[in-house]
């Protein structure tokens, strides 16, 4: 060996150590030499850059990569002698068997020895790659090879004595040492290149940002820590050596600051060059960075240190703000999870400024009395001293979360930790921080410190937990009530007040001003006094559990609400008693407390005083800028003054709107609540009076069972029963009047917004001639010089501006073909030429001028006219036929000069041509020429032009020789001559004498033999040739160009997004900086070929469902890659397939486009005139052209960047699973196919302290490499996981966002798209920034619209889609305006960096309550005062999930998340400090939509719980018979309007509008039919059923998380098992207890059967119940095939009958899933217990009303039949019980004895049925109704067993109910099973179902049901 380091003997593990070992055989594949520097261990991480060197240099001198390896072993083994590190002992087994290989098998190459060898190859590479390539390299070269020259050297010290290192390898050394700073690998600015400097590196305002951080001037010198010889070169290092900053982070935020300035800084200057920032772009971007933490400085009545008036005046004031910019940025990139609590960042740059100062000014530090000391300190200071005690405590309240399970009130999440810096006391935590103080101090902490006095160690002792902070987030629903209180009381005071006008007299509204009806009237206030009390006991209930961390004078001010709220409560009922003549039960008990005085009028005053708030809020809600200035005081008098009204919050202060945004949504709200209120009262409530009064004058002596209250007074019970669905309808329906009103005015402004005005092709077509103005008018960039109308009249100048156009529409072309939207022949019909000719008219694209020519030939040949005008003029009628003749004409001439390589025969055309145009100009066309003749010469030039096209020319190289082509083209262009001058020109043989005449050589020469066949290898002669050969053959098939739907899409969007109001677009030089972030975790990245050939269970592949699902852009491909190499198809083959799943390669290809168009807008924008005119793509570049297209480049990196955060990929990398190894390929090809892409990740790496080993966590960030691997730019380490604190995409999203750049910031998801030509649009979209919108307000998020691609797949992906589109359109318009509560969903939105970074991030991430993380950011922004807009000119893309039971888990964990905004505090906020109307917008758009999905479902079961105590009690049957009474058709018709809302008819309205609007009100109408007939209603009912389950199951229980849906393809058959595990409690139970109550209604009732509105309900009730039991298998894809239903009933049964158990998978055993079931009950309080009984009683009703209804039991209503049914019960379940237990007891050892026990419980059983039915008259109908009496009973029994299983496991009594639940999941499994059976027994129901599934799939003639049976065409070959 080449060292003796004695390392051999260590390999092995010790005896001690070898268990641990064997848990982790990962890491390292001996056969994957090449990758192994990728598969370190990460405590050996320093050794991966030693093996990447050995690998690269490994193909130049194997023998120096033997010796890095075995530096790299050596190295290893004194990291970790005893090989303790997880995969450490695996790596070095690998690297030492290796190297023994690698021993023998080396030889030194250049020199004898090892040393000598080493020394020459290091001196060889320096020469080779640093002297020479210094000046020819680019930097990122540059720095590998500087990276590697460093690592040689290590290598070589090692190998060879110090004594024996040559002095040129010392100086080489040196150098190296000297220069690798200048050299490091970088992120976009190589900020110290010197030699080859790029393009990026000579814009001056990059140099002049520079030249402002790199001032040094006055500030006090230090020196850094570990490198004191080197001085500090710039202020962000000066900080660091403050304050202990890392490298990696100083680095990243040095590039940060520079490119902020430097792009903020160009807008501000007018010149080209200059070397200086200005000043007020140092202060403008102070302002935007500290506007958050100066308000919080003026919030907390303290001295900014940004305002402090302590600053010398002679302080060079740029530099300062530098400095507190460089500050800020400095702790936010490296504060990791404590980036989302601002006000704590706030705090933290507080104190370290002062320190700053102190370090500055010398200022006196106010504790000790000292002066500061400027000591540097080392590089992860801040993180240990700062970040992580921070962290700490963060981690620690996370732990106590539980994974989700404990209570919100039981931990402090970020809000609360963040709100403690919102109150003074955050000073006493002191500087440095006290970490005994009590915000470090964790209640867990106390708990050991109390466990350790008081017990054993062992013994838990909670401990008094910290509070929560201004807020709890307790699991109820009356946070409905108290976050929207003002809502709720508006309605029940007007429902009181409805009913009170309609009690009275005959209903009229008129009735209103009857004295008496006023009176009653007035008892509305004392209704609100009562509900003003219950919100302040809820005010007090709700927030206990913070009120230790609450003011004092919050605390008073809790109280005194209480005290009057109670006081109001009291009086009102008494004054209000005092002034009602002849009182009379409670109200004259409420009267005698009052005494004996009467005061009538004093209710009237007290009412009056009452209302003075509400006037004094109704004149600030007027006033909306008072308001505002108000509420954003910090004046104690005015923070005083509001106090009562609205306690004083950090956030929420001044939302209001200006005066006319409030006009729009007010009166939007006014007129709805007009229509809700008119419908409400004549529909809803008078109808119902009438029946109501006669009910309650009613007497009814009889029941028909038990009545235990046979004395209440009015029919209390009916009057419930009929009023209860009345009332809960009356609160939902406003849901209903928003979706209408919300479409028809979504609608409007649509069509104002010009939105469809092309739609068409047709459409397209009869206004492209616009299109390119308005392109000019829209994207292309006004210069001050410009004066558009005078452009409109130069001719350069529209030639010009036709020539931009062109550029961005070809390209915009290309992108389609290179998608495999269009094929080669549309993509020649859709382009438009670059270049100028001397054709005096626009040359149009020649999908446009299709067919024109032989239409115009045609025309000519039938012409019987003489005049040439006449003939001229209907050729002219139509501009495009005129076009189409011009150009043709312009170019045969341009290609017959071309050709004509004699002088001779260019003559004779010359002549010809003079001819033509002077025949045209003197009006003699017609007489000079024989126009019948024409179409015999185009046919001869098509014969011409298809030998000339490019294809012609191939073919004719491949197959004929090259004399023979010549001779052929030679034949042809004779013949054209000789008809011309023969057959056309009545004079042409004068022209061929003529020439003769001229030249009298006598050469025997033919003519026109002379051909110049250069002309065809010339790109832009070819163009010519392809455009004349389109425009004379191509008829009418190009009107229908491009027949791709997609493609039609795409164009007419863009077209129309030209016409639409858009700002106007800035040079690139000039626009807002963006970056894009994509959150990525484990999904596809891209395809491989074992997937796209792997089978599902019906033989189908990927690819094969591909083809068929698209089979135009399928055939496109194979036209585009037919000349490719096997390889080459193969990696297409995937990426092709890819771009058509959800995909990251497909998300990353479509946000590269932004680069791309970028690149192309520079090039416009800065290009010269023939530039432009020769092209963006031209090849032949000079070097203006190539410094442009560097420029341009450069430009793109300026203004854009892109960062995929990819949380794993460190652990992807290392990995051994396969899949996990695939993605780490697929990442890192993505990053070497687009060079701008950066990935981030968060690498965990063990280092040994102490002897222990321990992990540390870094954020990394990573770029593509010269080579095939990637390479770190930035490495930050963490103060611990980040992704162990809150929800997994937004801390994925925090970690990476510090890698971002520019003033804007785009979130993109992992399942988006973006389209090239709406990349050309983003710099319009980013200016939007700088519009004011009324009140100087600039938006703080931008809102775009989406377009979902995943709707072609199948009637439910169609149906997601619409819903989806109609949402992120018509939805989100109406939302931004008029209702202003337009927020953040998860979309392609744009947000103001800044803004948000300096605010708590784009997204919130507390763990459960922030589930739905987006729409946090939009509560979070609006709160902070930020502006959401919405526009529609601009769309992404973005897939959806396309199967039922994907799209199911998507609505549930929307509805979880919406359960958890509901308990929230930004939802509690914004619902009491939005003001009255903007409140009513925000809830039923938010959280109300789903509060009224579940009323919706509670509607229904109120009705029919109601109905069956009418009939089973016979008190319907009673009532009924009074022909008097209507109360059925009142309720039916209030009911009926539920139902509308139940079929999902609500939600289809706004997706009818908005494809109206955009495709055409036919179209709408058409796919609204379609829709129905595929039964959308189906889907959309039983959606609701999954909305309002989840919603309630988390406000009531907890439970709600992150829910994978999987993006694959998903057509394939789900098993009945499955559907059944996941719908079971969402949908079945609850189908199966209203059918059980539609059937006893249908039994017992007497209602109206003819009634046509009862039928209606009936029917929308069985329709629900129908869609919640069999909507899964409905659409499940061969749902009903035979054999598919065979196979799930075995499937089932196994599932049904297996054990359950510790490790068994739910899908495994029912009795595992059974347990997951209840997951929610087992961390649930004591509350959601109680609730979860409560429910449950409401099964023992069926028994308890239908016992009575038996025969056996003989009419009698006597308390013994009751009791009867319950011993009935008792007997049947201890029978099952003597089952189960004999079963467990005998089954094994004893079968005789338990076959015998069956057998006596059989004849028992027998023998009590014949005394039954013999003795006591037992029936049949008595078994079936006996049925549905005592299954429910059972029922609740298991459902209060498992609210109660702790109690039960004790006493022994679980197994039981265990098995009562598998008694009954196998019988309503059965139930549901059967009819599936049934229908499966019949072929053509199979059919019909795949066609109602797959209906839009065959209207496009697509083979689904070949996919479906996986009968795959066997003629064809398989696809590779």
């Amino acid at each position: 060996m080449a060292s003796t380091s004695g390392t051999k003997d260590e390999v092995g593990p010790p005896r001690s150590l070898s268990r641990r070992m064997t848990r982790n055989s990962t890491m390292v594949d001996p056969n994957a030499e090449g990758v192994d520097s990728e598969l370190v261990p990460s405590s050996l991480a320093s050794v991966a850059p030693i093996l990447r060197v050995a690998n690269e240099i490994e193909k130049d001198n194997d023998r120096v990569a033997y010796l890095c390896r075995f530096h790299a072993f050596e190295k290893a083994h004194r990291m970790d002698p005893k090989s303790t590190g997880r995969g450490v002992r695996q790596f070095k087994t690998y690297l030492l068997h290796r190297l023994q290989k690698e021993e023998e098998k080396t030889k030194p190459r250049l020199a004898k020895s090892d040393p000598r060898e080493i020394q020459k190859f290091y001196q060889n590479f320096y020469e080779q790659n640093i002297r020479e390539g210094q000046y020819t390299k680019k930097p990122e070269e540059m720095a590998k090879i500087y990276q590697t020259a460093t690592v040689l050297y290590d290598v070589l010290r090692t190998v060879v004595p110090a004594a024996k290192v040559e002095p040129e390898t010392q100086q080489y050394a040196r150098d190296v040492e000297k220069n690798r700073e200048q050299y490091e690998h970088y992120n976009i600015l190589p900020l110290y290149a010197v030699k080859s400097k790029p393009a990026i590196m000579k814009l001056p305002e990059i140099q002049a940002a520079l030249r402002a951080i790199c001032n040094m001037n006055n500030l006090p010198s230090v020196r850094r820590v570990g490198d004191r010889d080197k001085p500090v070169s710039d202020i962000l290092e000066w900080l660091s050596s403050i304050f202990g900053f890392q490298k990696g982070n100083v680095a990243n935020q040095r590039e940060h600051l520079v490119l902020l300035l430097a792009n903020m800084d160009r807008r501000s200057k007018s010149g080209e060059d200059y070397d200086q920032v200005d000043s007020l772009t140092v202060k403008h971007l102070l302002d935007k960075t500290f506007k958050n933490y100066v308000s919080w400085c003026h919030y907390l009545h303290c001295t900014s240190i940004i305002e402090s008036h302590k600053v010398p005046a002679s302080v060079d004031r740029q530099q300062l703000h530098l400095l507190y910019i460089g500050l800020y940025l400095l702790i936010w990139g490296e504060a990791s999870n404590i980036r989302f609590m601002p006000e704590c960042l706030c705090y933290i740059f507080h104190n370290m400024a002062n320190e700053m100062h102190g370090t500055l000014f010398g200022n006196v530090q106010p504790v000790s009395g000292g002066t500061y000391q400027a000591t540097a300190l080392d590089e992860e200071a801040f993180l240990r001293d700062v970040i992580t005690p921070i962290y700490d405590v963060l981690r620690k309240e996370a732990r106590r979360n539980q994974g989700g399970k404990t209570s919100h009130a039981s931990w402090r999440n970020y809000d609360d930790l963040n709100e403690y810096f919102w109150s003074d006391k955050c000073f006493k935590l002191g500087w440095p921080m006290d970490r005994k103080s009590d915000f470090f101090i964790h209640s867990d902490q106390l708990s050991r410190h109390h466990a350790g006095q008081q017990g054993p160690r062992n013994q838990v002792v909670s401990g008094k937990k910290k509070p929560k902070t201004n807020f709890v987030e307790v699991r109820t629903f009356l946070h409905l009530y108290r976050s929207f209180d003002r809502m709720w009381i508006f309605l029940i005071l007007f429902l009181q007040a409805m009913i009170i006008v309609a009690w009275h007299e005959d209903g009229s509204i008129f009735g209103i001003l009857d004295d008496g009806v006023i009176k009653n009237i007035l008892s509305i206030f004392i209704t609100y006094a009562i509900l003003n009390f219950i919100q302040a006991c809820l005010d007090i209930i709700l927030s206990f559990d913070a009120w230790r961390s609450l003011k004092v004078t919050q605390i008073l001010r809790y109280i005194l609400k209480f005290i009057v709220a109670a006081f109001w409560v009291v009086i009102l009922p008494v004054c209000y008693s005092r002034s009602v003549p002849n009182p009379t039960g409670l109200v004259r008990f409420i009267s005698n407390l009052g005494g004996t005085w009467r005061e009538q009028s004093l209710y009237s005053y007290l009412i009056a005083i009452y209302l003075i708030p509400n006037v004094l809020a109704v004149v600030l809600f007027l006033l909306p800028p008072i308001r505002r200035h108000m509420e954003r005081s910090n004046w104690r008098i005015v923070t005083f003054l509001m106090w009562w009204a609205q306690p004083k919050l950090y956030v929420g202060r001044g939302m209001h709107e200006d005066i006319f945004s409030l006009f729009k949504y007010t009166l939007f709200w006014i007129v709805l609540l007009i229509s809700k209120f008119a419908f409400s009262y004549y529909v809803e409530i008078l109808p119902l009076v009438l029946p109501t009064k006669l009910i309650m004058k009613m007497h009814v002596s009889s029941y028909e069972w038990h009545e235990f209250f046979p004395n209440v007074t009015h029919n209390m019970g009916v009057v419930i029963s009929i009023w209860a669905p009345i009332v809960m309808v009356y609160f939902m329906d406003t849901q209903i009047w928003y979706a209408i009103y919300a479409t028809i005015i979504g609608g409007i402004y649509g069509a104002f917004s010009h939105l469809g005005e092309i739609r068409t092709l047709g459409m397209l077509r009869s206004r492209f001639e616009s299109v390119p103005l308005a392109f000019y008018e829209r994207l292309v960039p006004m210069q001050k010089e410009d004066h558009r109308k005078d452009h409109l009249e130069d001719d350069l100048s529209v030639r010009k501006n036709i020539a931009k156009f062109s550029q961005v529409w070809n390209e915009f072309i290309f992108s389609m073909r290179m998608e495999d939207l269009i094929s080669n022949s549309e993509r020649d019909l859709l382009l438009v030429p670059y270049t100028t000719s001397d054709v005096p008219v626009v040359q149009w694209p020649p999908f446009l001028l299709a067919s024109k020519i032989p239409i115009a030939l045609d025309m000519a040949k039938d012409f019987k006219g003489k005049e040439d005008a006449d003939l001229f003029r209907k050729i002219s009628n139509d501009d495009y036929m005129r076009s189409a003749v011009i150009e043709c004409y312009q170019i045969l001439k341009e290609i017959l000069f071309g050709l004509l390589d004699d002088e001779r025969d260019n003559m004779i055309l010359q002549h010809i041509c003079h001819e033509i145009e002077t025949s045209i100009q003197q009006g003699t066309f017609l007489s000079k020429f024989r126009v019948s003749e024409l179409p015999s010469l185009n046919n001869k030039l098509e014969k011409l032009l298809e030998h000339l096209t490019p294809l012609g020319v191939s073919q004719q190289a491949d197959n004929v020789d090259a004399e023979k082509y010549a001779s052929q083209i030679i034949n042809v262009i004779q013949d054209i001559m000789e008809i011309i001058t023969q057959d056309v020109m009545v004079n042409g043989h004068e022209i061929l004498e003529r020439a003769h005449a001229q030249h009298h050589d006598n050469d025997k020469k033919e003519r026109f033999e002379g051909i110049n066949f250069r002309l065809t290898q010339i790109r832009s002669w070819k163009e010519k040739v392809v455009r004349l050969r389109l425009l004379l053959t191509v008829k009418e098939s190009a009107i229908n160009v491009p027949t791709n739907l997609d493609a039609r899409r795409r164009i007419t969007f863009f077209a129309n997004s030209l016409y639409m109001r858009m700002p106007n677009a800035p040079i690139v030089r000039n626009m807002l900086s963006f970056s894009v972030l994509t959150p990525y975790y484990t999904e596809d990245v891209l395809y491989s070929k074992e997937e796209l050939d792997r089978e599902n269970e019906d033989g189908i592949t990927i690819l094969f469902y591909l083809q068929k699902i698209y089979p135009d852009e399928w055939k496109n491909f194979e036209e585009r890659i037919k000349d490719s190499v096997e390889e080459d198809i193969i990696e297409a083959t995937r990426q092709w397939v890819s771009y058509r799943g959800q995909t990251l390669s497909r998300t990353v290809r479509g946000m590269m486009y932004y680069k791309e168009a970028l690149e192309l807008q520079c090039f416009l924008d800065y290009a010269k005139d023939d530039e432009i005119f020769t092209g963006f793509r031209t090849v032949n570049m000079n070097k203006h052209h190539m410094d442009l297209k560097e420029r341009a480049s450069a430009m793109a990196d300026l203004k854009f960047t892109y960062v995929v955060s990819c949380q794993i990929y460190g652990a992807q990398k290392k990995s051994n699973n396969d899949v996990d190894q695939k993605r780490y390929t697929n990442i890192l090809n993505l990053m070497l196919t687009y060079p701008s892409l950066r990935v981030a990740y968060i690498d965990e790496r063990e280092t040994t302290t102490n002897g222990r080993s321990q992990k540390v966590y870094y954020s990394v960030l990573v770029k593509g490499g010269v080579d095939t691997l990637d390479e770190e730019i930035y490495r930050i380490k963490l103060p611990g996981p980040p992704t162990e604190i809150g929800e997994g995409k937004p801390e994925n999203q925090n970690h990476a966002i510090i890698f971002t750049r520019g003033e804007a910031l785009q979130t993109i998801d992992m399942n988006q798209d973006n389209y090239f030509e709406e990349a050309f649009k983003m710099r319009n979209v980013l200016e939007e920034f700088h519009k004011d919108h009324h009140g100087q307000r600039r938006p703080t998020i931008l809102g775009l619209r989406e377009h979902i691609f995943t709707g072609s797949v199948s009637s439910l992906a169609w149906f997601m889609s619409n819903q989806e589109t109609s949402f992120v359109t018509i939805g989100q318009r109406v939302l931004a305006d008029p209702l202003r509560v337009r927020f953040h969903y998860g979309h392609p939105d744009i947000f103001d960096r800044l803004f948000h970074i300096t605010r708590g991030g784009v997204s919130k991430a507390s763990k459960t309550i922030n589930l739905s993380e987006d729409i946090f950011s939009g509560y979070n922004s609006t709160l902070r005062g930020g502006y959401v807009t919405h526009h529609e000119y601009i769309q992404v893309g973005k897939g959806r999930d396309v199967g039922m039971n994907q799209i199911s888990l998507f609505e549930a964990k929307v509805a979880n998340g919406n359960g958890e905004q509901t308990l929230s505090r930004d939802v509690y906020r914004l619902g009491r400090r939005f003001d009255f109307y903007r409140m009513f917008s925000f809830y039923f758009t938010t959280v109300g939509f789903y509060f009224s999905s579940m009323v919706t479902v509670l509607i229904v079961y109120a009705f029919l719980y109601g109905r069956m105590y009418m009939v089973l009690s016979g008190l319907e049957g009673r009532i009924l018979e009074d022909a008097s009474l209507s109360s059925n058709k009142a309720l039916e018709e209030a009911l009926a309007t539920q139902s509308v809302f139940q079929l999902g008819l609500l939600l289809v309205l706004p997706m009818v509008m908005e494809i109206g609007l955009e495709r055409g009100f036919r179209t709408a109408l058409g796919d609204f039919i379609i829709m129905q007939l595929q039964l959308a209603s189906v889907f959309f009912t039983f959606q609701l059923g999954t909305k309002a389950h989840y919603y309630g199951r988390t406000i009531l229980h907890g439970g709600s998380k992150y829910r994978a849906t999987g993006r694959g393809f998903v057509v394939f058959h789900a098993k009945f098992a499955e559907n059944y595990r996941l719908y079971s409690r969402s949908h079945f139970v609850k189908g199966l207890e209203l059918g059980i109550l539609l059937v006893i209604y249908q039994v017992y009732g007497n209602s109206y059967r003819s009634s046509s509105l009862y039928l209606f309900i009936t029917f929308s009730i069985w329709f629900l119940v129908a869609s919640w039991l069999f909507a899964p298998f409905v659409f499940n894809p061969s749902g009903f095939d035979w054999q598919k239903t065979v196979e799930d009933w075995t499937d089932w049964k196994r599932w049904m009958g297996n054990r359950g158990g510790i490790g068994i998978a739910q899908d495994k055993s029912w009795e595992s899933w059974w347990d997951a079931e209840q997951q929610h009950l087992k961390y649930t309080n004591v509350r959601g217990r109680i609730l979860e009984i409560i429910l449950a009683c409401r099964f023992f009703i069926y028994q308890y009303g239908i016992v009575y209804h038996l025969n056996i039991a003989r009419g009698s209503t006597s308390i013994l039949v009751y009791a009867l049914s319950w011993l009935v019960m008792i007997s049947a379940l201890l029978a099952l019980k003597l089952v189960s237990m004999g079963r467990r007891r005998f089954g094994t050892d004893l079968q005789l004895m338990f076959r015998i026990l069956k057998a006596l419980l059989f004849l028992g059983f027998l023998s009590i049925m014949t005394v039954l039915f013999v003795v006591c008259g037992l029936t049949i109908s008595d078994i079936f109704a006996a049925c549905l009496a005592f299954l429910p009973t059972g029922w609740a029994f298991m459902l209060i067993g498992q609210a109660c299983r702790p109690c039960l496991k004790g006493i022994g009594f679980w197994d039981s109910i265990m098995e009562l639940g598998r008694a009954y999941e196998c019988l309503m499994g059965l139930v549901i099973f059967m009819p599936i059976v049934i229908l499966s027994w019949f072929p053509f129901v199979s059919e019909f179902q795949t066609r109602l599934l797959f209906n839009q799939a065959f209207s496009r003639g697509l083979q689904i049901s070949m996919i479906l049976a996986g009968k795959k065409d066997k003629d064809k070959p398989r696809p590779t």
